[in-house]
């Protein structure tokens, strides 16, 4: 069933459908009296279902068919840092990281990254904030992430009880479990960080930097991951010790 995020909800029985979600509903998905969608409130854990129940001066009018709570948050805060990388993939990330269950995305320019965004990171940010909102529609979710966005990591203020830089040179070095390690750690209302370089990884200076700042260096197995791959690969191991992991 169809999800969408509402700036308010439905007080009484009846309600009608904000411009943009009615454009989708109606016009795109072409629904008609009867077609049924799921409406929530960003960080709310009610879910409203309600059914077209008419038209009246073209616009739908909903009536609410239950409210029921819900949870399907990550049980911890997580915020995913990723170096600035070339073309698409900031999108690409913002996307399946929304589907994973970040709840924050912070865009950086490292000293390794080959684009720098400068005046263009405005129009940048809004276009990835709404590839977030769809996302979390898509996959059910209760929050729509933040993506923010930093010129460099001097203006990284991270804090959070575990962070972690994922780090191939940790790997290289045998390193094999300090993810699941750190991770462990984890109690229901703390938070993470993680942390990831562009295309070409962080310099040496900057895990300095980031170690002093409190993050832990890992390795992400034996293989070596792609930027985009990489941050994916975290949030799933994320979702493993934390939901799956019986």
């Amino acid at each position: 069933m169809q999800r969408y995020f509402l700036n308010e909800m439905p007080t009484g029985n009846e309600f009608r459908l904000p411009e943009e979600v009615a454009h989708h509903f109606i016009t795109v998905l072409r629904s008609r009296e009867g077609a049924q969608a799921e409406f929530v409130l960003p960080n709310q854990h009610e879910v409203i279902v309600a059914k077209i129940v008419r038209f009246e001066a073209e616009q739908a009018i909903m009536a609410v068919i239950s409210r029921q709570e819900t949870s399907v948050e990550l049980p911890v805060d997580t915020t995913i840092v990723i170096g600035l990388s070339k073309g698409d993939k900031p999108e690409m990330v913002v996307q399946k990281a929304t589907e994973l269950g970040a709840h924050h995305i912070v865009v950086v320019e490292t000293a390794w990254s080959v684009v720098h965004w400068g005046q263009k990171a405005t129009k940048k940010l809004v276009r990835l904030n709404k590839i977030a909102a769809a996302a979390a529609e898509q996959a059910h979710r209760l929050r729509i992430p933040d993506v923010t966005y930093e010129s460099s990591l001097d203006g990284l203020m991270i804090d959070a009880t575990v962070k972690l830089v994922a780090w191939e040179e940790s790997a290289k070095q045998g390193e094999t479990g300090e993810l699941v390690r750190q991770l462990n750690r984890l109690q229901p209302d703390d938070s993470v960080c993680f942390l990831f370089g562009p295309e070409g990884g962080l310099s040496p200076q900057e895990i300095d930097v980031l170690v002093g700042q409190g993050f832990v260096p890992a390795g992400l197995g034996p293989r070596i991951l792609r930027a985009e791959t990489a941050p994916l690969y975290a949030l799933s191991v994320l979702s493993y010790v934390l939901e799956l992991n019986i």
